[in-house]
């Protein structure tokens, strides 16, 4: 599958982001846990990313980890997040990031619960919300 890369300046992802969306998603600053938008949200739905509108997570993957940022034990398409190395702040984490538009997302932890022991820890920040129709 190839994937079609969005690639935008600074001044046009400003231009339609909020300034906390426009620094975690493009500058991969970090929200205050327990203070983002999606962090205790049971909706059901599909998150998706802030900059491009690709679907990233499903509800059904959402789990609460108690880390107070959006957690999630699967990526919906793997496809659509690549894995980076991100040894920043003297630690040594994997990245997250959109495929498309290389938003930073947050971080993958192999702490997570069964199926995947994952634990995807991403900013709310960084997500859409598209609920599901009922």
């Amino acid at each position: 599958m190839t994937i079609v890369k969005i690639q935008k300046t600074d001044a046009q992802w400003r231009a339609m982001l909020e300034p906390i969306e426009f620094d975690v998603a493009r500058r991969a600053a970090t929200e205050r846990a327990f203070t983002g938008k999606f962090w205790d949200h049971h909706q059901a739905g599909i998150y998706t990313c802030v900059c491009c509108n690709t679907p990233l997570f499903a509800s059904d993957a959402k789990f609460d980890s108690g880390c107070g940022w959006p957690s999630y034990f699967k990526a919906l398409n793997p496809d659509n997040v690549l894995e980076k190395i991100d040894r920043a702040h003297g630690m040594l984490r994997t990245e997250i990031i959109c495929a498309v538009c290389d938003a930073h997302l947050g971080h993958v932890f192999p702490d997570g619960p069964p199926p995947t022991g994952l634990r995807y820890c991403i900013n709310s920040a960084s997500l859409r919300f598209d609920p599901q129709e009922k």
